[in-house]
């Protein structure tokens, strides 16, 4: 008898620790779970916390909108679209718009402004091959643009570094960019939640790509490492 409870007690401490194991693996997908299947929350903006919007003196497509207006706009026609997830290699180095990785939000947001992210990288890589390890002394303009290294690279070197600290709650305005870790990325959102921190667009897979998930990514999946904003021409 003392036997058999002990392989009982010894089977249940087993089967707790895998589901232990299974919930910090997979809290990431049981987040996403949740947050599809709940009532909406309050969305917040800006003006709900006395934050002033920074807008860019540059409208480089001369559409009427500024480029900051313009990426965010970019940014949430792509998670509108939502397209599939899918991680391929292209000839000419687009995807088609029906499937993306998390870089394609990020150049389909800065077209939308008139930016050809492509080009710009391409010549960055061409005229600074050394600072490129991703590249690793081998341009490939099919894939170069669309890999998270790279871009760190290029934002680093030509535009404007900022604060990772979420609780500086103004610093984090809609067309920003942010790194998690070197190797998912996405485009800040004009809404926020109710601590006035801004909700992400991205693709990581997930049902809704624009969300409040900033906090949740950084402290229980990737840390943010790089929080970037497009050099603003006529400044």
């Amino acid at each position: 008898m003392k036997k058999f409870i002990i392989i009982i007690v010894t089977i249940f401490v087993l089967i707790t620790l895998v589901l232990s194991i299974l919930v910090l693996k997979y809290r990431n997908i049981i987040y996403l779970v949740v947050k599809e299947n709940q009532t909406v929350e309050k969305i917040y903006y800006a003006e709900d916390f006395g934050i002033e919007i920074i807008k860019s003196n540059t409208d480089y497509d001369k559409d009427g909108v500024d480029d900051y207006t313009d990426i965010l706009l970019g940014a949430r026609a792509d998670a509108e679209n939502k397209p599939t997830y899918r991680s391929a290699y292209y000839s000419g180095g687009y995807p088609p718009d029906d499937e993306g990785v998390c870089t394609d939000v990020v150049w389909r947001a800065l077209k939308n402004a008139g930016y050809f992210l492509k080009d710009m990288v391409d010549e960055d890589i061409k005229n600074n091959l050394s600072l490129y390890p991703r590249v690793d002394g081998k341009p490939d303009p099919n894939i170069d643009f669309r890999r998270v290294p790279n871009l760190i690279v290029y934002f680093q070197k030509n535009h404007i570094s900022l604060t990772t600290d979420l609780t500086e709650i103004d610093k984090w305005q809609p067309g920003d960019i942010v790194v998690f870790s070197t190797d998912h990325i996405g485009i800040i959102s004009d809404k926020r939640n109710e601590k006035g921190v801004p909700y992400i667009i991205h693709n990581a897979n997930q049902p809704n790509r624009e969300e409040d998930g900033l906090e949740f990514y950084n402290d229980n999946w990737k840390e943010i490492t790089y929080h970037f904003r497009l050099k603003d021409i006529n400044n």
